[in-house]
């Protein structure tokens, strides 16, 4: 296993090390398969590495355990639980009471009482107009009045009521100052004009007791606030029509100032504005618990921390970024060990960056060079795996005495023959030639011994690589793209003296840079231009004079597409032009020296007679191939 060490710059965390070549094995199995870098990456966040730490959706499965709860616990039977039990109760101790009274104005006081309206919301408004005969129903009914007052500011305000539990008029009236500047506030922020630290910091000196957060800046009051609403809207939102009536009738019968009830629409009014983010309105499918107001309400604002949160670990939203997570919110939900996970999960970016596998271009994630290489290198071993070779080889010559290295044997000088004399034996097989002279040592062309050395030849490979439309269609892409990796891999480490060209064609071709291919892939396009692909090959080649020439044709069609100018013509079946132009270009490159390997991925028969016709134009062999056979093929050709 490899072992990378850096210097210790205070970001690495020594306890809890994720196995970069368990990612990078990961990774690369990934884009052999023919994911891009950037999707790769996004398989492994999600996925995690089984058996050494969890991936984005295995806690959000977690998450997803909290919040079917929270969501059971987030239904509402009715608005404000037993309200009308309770107003039921008080009724009848109030008529019992009535009964055994004997003053003037019992009848009518019991008349008021049985012409009392359905709705609990238009009862206590008629009955905070009751002179009650009964003290206990009069404390119930204030009892119960407080508690549904308490709800009400407590449905906008998150803890509100503590800081006014038995309100009073100059409470109210301090209340409304509070709203009142609040609006202000954020009418201010709202348009971009404050408000500035010192403003807010003066309003919390004012009010900050109506707070028990206690934010420290307009933003984490704005967040506090708008969660709280939000939650409130969710709640209503999740009621049938005459339940969100009788409660808009219950808050205002309750709260029936109208200058409170003005300043807190405005206040909600900005909040919908400055956090449209949140999930206003939308219901909540509980259980149907009938729990109050305050229960609801508190199992929503969970349930929504926990679908923002879900949000988060979703990553599904234009610009996501693990760093839009939140560890303390995930840590406090999940635990300690999956904060960890996320720290992991963070690392891995970093890591493959620091191992030089890739790089950000553009906001993009993209192989360099090295990642190229490391790909090659798994794709090669892939083909090693299936294939048994003794050595990797080294196109060996049956010649001896060229530019390789010495095999410590000589011979003597033959016409053609690298001028490596050794001056030694040249000068002994002179002397014994002529005999010792006065007049010095003359050599003749027949004492000549040359040094012997290995004779290697460089090649110069051109891969002509078909991306038009059907590769994908026909399942050859992926496994002439995990060829192309492996060959460039092979020839980069075992052959440095070599030289491969990647040219891809479809309607055009071009030259392909290795690091292309981790991300390029097919072209939906129309045409199969091998006369360009042939033309450009013999201009690639004709750079190498020294080399052997080879090209490598991989395609599963016959050509469809030919320049005219600086244009495309296409035509399917191929046209007759489309076809000579093609010879033409293929007979062109053969007089050059270059021979052509040609692998055939379908045996359809406009194929097969295309192949035989350009195979006798030059002197070409023809593999007929599919799947990673191709790979294995021309590995193993290259080889020998």
């Amino acid at each position: 296993m490899t072992r990378r060490y850096s210097r210790w710059d205070g970001t690495q965390n020594p306890f809890e090390p994720i196995e970069i070549d368990d990612v990078i094995t990961r990774f690369s199995e990934d884009l052999l398969d023919g994911w891009s870098a950037e999707s790769s990456l996004r398989r492994i966040l999600r996925d995690g590495i089984p058996g050494r730490f969890s991936g984005l959706d295995e806690l959000r499965d977690r998450l997803n355990a909290l919040r079917q709860r929270a969501e059971e616990q987030a239904g509402a039977e009715s608005p404000f639980g037993d309200v009308r039990q309770r107003l039921e109760e008080i009724l009848d101790l109030e008529r019992h009471a009535l009964d055994g009274a004997t003053s003037p104005e019992a009848p009518f006081k019991r008349a008021s009482l049985d012409a009392l309206p359905d709705n609990p919301a238009r009862m206590i408004r008629e009955l905070r107009n009751h002179t009650f005969e009964s003290d206990t129903a009069a404390a119930r009914f204030e009892e119960l009045m407080e508690e549904i007052r308490r709800a009400a500011l407590d449905a906008q305000f998150r803890h509100l009521s503590e800081s006014i539990s038995n309100p009073s008029a100059a409470d109210m009236d301090r209340l409304k100052d509070m709203l009142a500047d609040l609006n202000t506030m954020l009418d201010q922020y709202r348009d971009g004009a404050g408000p500035s630290q010192e403003q807010f910091d003066e309003f919390m000196k004012r009010h900050g007791d109506f707070f028990p957060e206690q934010p420290n800046t307009i933003e984490e009051l704005l967040d506090a606030l708008a969660q709280r609403a939000a939650a409130f809207s969710r709640f209503m939102g999740s009621l049938s029509p005459e339940q969100r009536a009788e409660l808009d009738e219950l808050m205002s019968a309750v709260l029936d100032d109208l200058d409170l009830q003005f300043e807190m629409s405005r206040l909600g009014d900005s909040l919908r504005a400055l956090a449209p983010q949140l999930d206003w309105d939308r219901p909540v499918q509980g259980d149907q618990t009938g729990e109050g107001l305050g229960q609801a309400l508190a199992a929503i604002e969970e349930l929504s921390a926990l679908e923002d949160l879900d949000r988060q670990l979703g990553q599904q939203y234009a610009g996501a970024d693990l760093a839009d997570i939140d560890e303390e919110e995930l840590t406090r939900r999940l635990g300690p060990e999956a904060g960890r996970d996320l720290a992991r999960l963070r690392s891995i970016e970093r890591a493959l960056e620091q191992a030089g596998l890739v790089a950000k271009s553009h906001g993009r994630l993209e192989l360099t060079p090295r990642g190229v290489r490391k790909l090659g290198e798994r794709a090669l071993a892939r083909v090693f795996e299936r294939i048994a070779v003794d050595r990797p080889g080294s196109h060996d010559h049956p010649v001896s005495g060229g530019s390789g290295d010495r095999t410590g044997l000589h011979r003597p000088w033959r016409f053609g023959d690298p001028f490596r004399l050794n001056l030694q034996r040249s000068i002994h097989n002179a002397v014994v030639r002529s005999g010792p002279s006065l007049e010095g040592v003359k050599l003749a062309p027949e004492d000549f011994e040359i040094e012997e050395h290995e004779y290697r030849t460089s090649v110069a490979t051109v891969l002509l690589l078909d991306m038009s439309r059907s590769m994908p269609l026909r399942g050859h892409w992926l496994p002439a793209k995990r060829m192309a990796l492996a060959l460039h891999a092979l020839i980069t480490t075992a052959y440095p003296e070599d030289s491969l060209t990647i040219v891809a064609f479809s309607d055009y071709a071009r030259i392909m840079r290795p690091e292309d291919l981790g991300d390029v892939d097919w072209e939906p396009v129309y045409g199969t231009n091998m006369e360009h692909a042939f033309s450009l090959a013999g201009r690639i080649l004709s750079k190498h004079r020294d080399a052997d020439k080879q090209v490598l044709l991989v395609t599963d069609g016959e050509p469809t597409a030919h320049l005219v100018g600086e244009h495309v013509f296409f035509q399917w079946p191929p046209a007759r032009e489309t076809l000579e132009k093609t010879y033409r270009e293929a007979m062109r490159l053969a007089r050059s020296g270059a021979t052509m390997n040609i692998f055939m991925l379908e045996r359809e028969p406009g194929l097969v007679a295309f192949i035989d016709k350009l195979a006798q134009i030059v002197h070409g062999r023809v593999f007929s191939t599919r799947g990673d056979e191709l790979g294995d093929m021309i590995v193993r050709d290259y080889l020998r």
